[in-house]
Formats: structure tokens, C-alpha cells, sequence
């Protein structure tokens, strides 16, 4: 049997002609993080007494050849079991970005404890990471001494594998502040990769540990109807790290404008509006890396939230209201 790592950072930049980054992006690059901590970490599903529905896109780096682009949709909801609140939700996510296709599909759980004046939550997350790569559309270099075109290390064909994974954090709510760390691919899966049933040629896909970290707060302005809310959120595999830093500005629980700084990466702007039981956000990413040259990147999300009464009478019923 023949078996060949696949160096995911190595073949994106050689596949690409150009570096799409300066580490190999597993979970997807998202401006709105503070919109979705629920992708990052399964503590936050329940928070909140709603049936919390996500859809988003991202298209990163438009106008780059092979820059990644992500579809995702979630969903969760909290309930009561044994006198406690608990918190379920799932999430599916695609990105493609190369040759390469990933696909996530997780479904989470979190345990709730009030304390502190606050809420302290417990995640866990198992789930199937889906990774496939289309080898026919290789094009090796001619006259290159270092490439061959029967290199057994990258596949002739689409191949394609998939591998149990599992996810976890810890978060703390409170009436003004949230803080949340997690550890995505706790168990740092090796996915092999083949084509159909061929045992003889198969190929091997690393999605490493990351850490995150992220925070943040509402700040009413006295006698106003705006609202600060600023955030923060870093990642790390302990040997790249990234690091950014969010500030908005909410009017009337309605309308939402903010800026962001990634880290010798990008420069955003964003928007958001609330209304009935929506809400609708955009970012664009302004890129100050090498990448600069490229038209940035645009991410949108739209949420529909649905009433849940906890009490003991009327569990089951529910309705629209608006977000808060």
C-alpha cells in the first residue's frame, strides 16, 4: 500500500500559483465572529430563549484565483432536562478553497450553571470532517526538474475521506459582558483520503488543534439610545497566532455600524440591522497583507430567531418576536 501525506499549506500555494495565507485555514475566516460564537464554540448554543437560526456566505479575497470561499447554517436552541438548562445545536459547513473541498458537519451539546451573577456553560461537540481534493485538475509545471508528473505524493484523481472529530469550550455570560475559549479538533484527526475502493494509492489530511479566545461587552451610553459593543477574538495552533478587534455602535436595538482589525491581515467595515425577529449583517474586509491586490472579501449572515417559552406550562409553544 502506498500512502502520501498531503501538505494542505504546500499544495494550496503551488496549486494557486500564490499564497493564500500564511496557515492553513481549516475553520473558516470569519469578520462577524461575534455573530456566530456558536461556530467556535459549542458553549454558546442555548444562551438565549430562542430557536436561534444562522445561514451565511463568505467569498474571501475576490478576484484571486482559488481564494476560498464558505457557505454555512446553523441552528440552536436551549431546553430543560433533569431541573437544568441545557443548550443543542448543530452546524454544517462547506468551503472550498483550491482544489480543495471541506465539509464539516457537527452536532453540540452544553451544560448550564448559574453563578457569579452570571451563566457558566460547558460545550462539547462531536461531529465528521469531510475533506476532498481534486488531483485532475494538477497542472505540474513543464521543464521543472523538481516536479514529475507521476509524483506519488499528489493523487491523479478526485479523492476524498472522512474522519470523526470532536470539539469542546467553556463559556461565561453575563448582562454585560460574554467570554468564551475552546479548542476546535480536540482529537486532531488524520483523514485518509483515496479514490473509491483503491486500497493501493491513499493519501493523508492533518486538521490540527486550534485554540480560541474571544470576549466582549454592551456598553449603553447614558441617556441614549445607542449602545457600544466592542470584542476581541485571538486563535491559535501555537505556532501561527491571530488576533483581532471589533467596535460597533447599535442604535435603538435596530441598527448596527462597527469597524475591525485583523492583525496584519485586513482592515473592516460593517453593518447590521435588526427588525421583528431578523437580523441581517455584512462586512467587508479592506486587505492590508500581501494579498491587497485582490478586491477583498465580503461575508453576509442573516438570523431568525423564534420565541420558546421555558416555563413549566406551555413548554411547547412558541412565536416570533423581536430580537433583543
Amino acid at each position: 500500500m502506498k500512502s502520501a501525506r498531503l501538505n494542505i499549506a504546500l499544495l494550496i500555494s503551488m496549486l494557486t500559483l500564490t499564497a493564500l495565507g500564511s496557515y492553513a485555514q481549516i475553520d473558516a475566516q470569519l469578520t462577524q465572529y461575534w455573530a456566530v460564537p456558536a461556530y467556535y464554540n459549542p458553549a454558546a448554543t442555548g444562551n438565549i430563549d430562542f430557536i436561534h437560526i444562522t445561514g451565511g456566505a463568505r467569498l474571501q479575497w475576490v478576484g484571486v484565483r482559488h481564494a476560498p470561499y464558505t457557505f454555512m447554517a446553523m441552528a440552536d436552541m436551549p431546553f430543560k432536562f433533569l431541573g437544568r438548562r441545557w443548550g443543542t445545536g448543530v452546524v454544517v459547513e462547506q468551503e472550498t478553497m483550491g482544489l480543495y473541498k471541506s465539509t464539516h458537519a457537527q452536532a453540540q451539546l452544553s451544560w448550564k450553571k448559574k453563578m457569579l451573577g452570571g451563566t457558566l456553560s460547558v460545550g462539547f461537540q462531536p461531529g465528521l470532517i469531510t475533506e476532498t481534493f481534486d488531483g485532475s485538475k494538477v497542472i505540474m509545471p513543464e521543464g521543472d526538474e523538481a516536479h514529475q508528473g507521476a509524483d506519488d505524493a499528489i493523487p491523479t484523481g478526485t479523492v476524498s475521506g472522512t474522519s470523526f472529530d470532536i470539539s469542546g469550550g467553556v463559556m461565561f455570560t453575563h448582562k454585560w459582558f460574554w467570554a468564551s475559549a475552546s479548542v476546535a479538533h480536540i482529537t486532531a484527526p488524520t483523514i485518509t483520503m483515496k479514490m473509491g475502493e483503491d486500497e493501493e494509492h491513499q493519501f493523508e489530511f492533518d486538521a490540527g488543534r486550534l485554540y480560541y479566545f474571544m470576549a466582549g461587552s454592551n456598553i449603553p451610553i447614558k441617556n441614549t439610545l445607542f449602545e457600544v459593543i466592542p470584542s476581541v477574538m485571538f486563535k491559535s495552533d501555537f505556532q501561527f497566532w491571530q488576533a483581532e478587534a471589533t467596535a460597533r455602535i447599535r442604535y435603538n436595538k435596530f441598527l448596527s455600524f462597527g469597524v475591525g482589525y485583523r492583525y496584519k491581515d485586513a482592515i473592516s467595515v460593517m453593518a447590521g440591522a435588526e427588525f421583528n425577529n431578523f437580523f441581517v449583517g455584512y462586512s467587508y474586509d479592506y486587505v492590508t497583507s500581501d494579498l491587497r491586490s485582490s478586491g477583498g472579501s465580503h461575508e453576509v449572515f442573516l438570523q431568525y430567531n423564534v420565541k420558546l417559552d421555558m416555563g413549566e406550562k406551555n413548554r411547547n409553544s412558541h412565536k416570533a418576536i423581536r430580537i433583543m
